[in-house]
């Protein structure tokens, strides 16, 4: 008599649970992490269009950062401030540099904690 064993198939209970915690974990983390990043990329676009802007290594440290300032404020970037943005001008040189971090809250007592350092140069040292 021949006996037909059969494979067990599937996900137990626990671990399906366990599956689904993960992808929501993860996809929290992606909705979260996300907007973080967008913002990133609309400083990386102010830096850009004021490194592309003629003449703004004549322009003084207070120029450099209104002009910087409008752009942020054009693209809702709330995270940057004065003393996030260091200015180094020099007669025909621009360097500005700006280092950030934000904290954005996952759930509970647990964040996430990303860095940004991005600086540009314009002219000759």
């Amino acid at each position: 008599m021949q006996k037909l064993h059969k494979k067990q198939q599937g996900l137990t209970l626990i671990s399906l649970i366990f599956v689904l915690g993960l992808i929501g974990f993860f996809t929290l983390l992606a909705l979260k992490v996300g907007p973080i990043y967008m913002d990133h990329s609309k400083v990386v676009q102010a830096l850009e269009s004021i490194k592309n802007r003629p003449g703004i290594e004549h322009e003084s440290k207070n120029g450099v950062w209104s002009a910087l300032s409008k752009q942020f404020g054009m693209n809702y970037v709330y995270d940057i401030k004065r003393k996030n943005v260091k200015i180094t001008s020099r007669p025909g040189y621009l360097k500005v540099k700006i280092v950030y971090h934000t904290k954005q809250l996952l759930f509970a007592n647990l964040s996430v904690w990303v860095d940004f350092d991005n600086e540009i140069e314009v002219g000759k040292q």
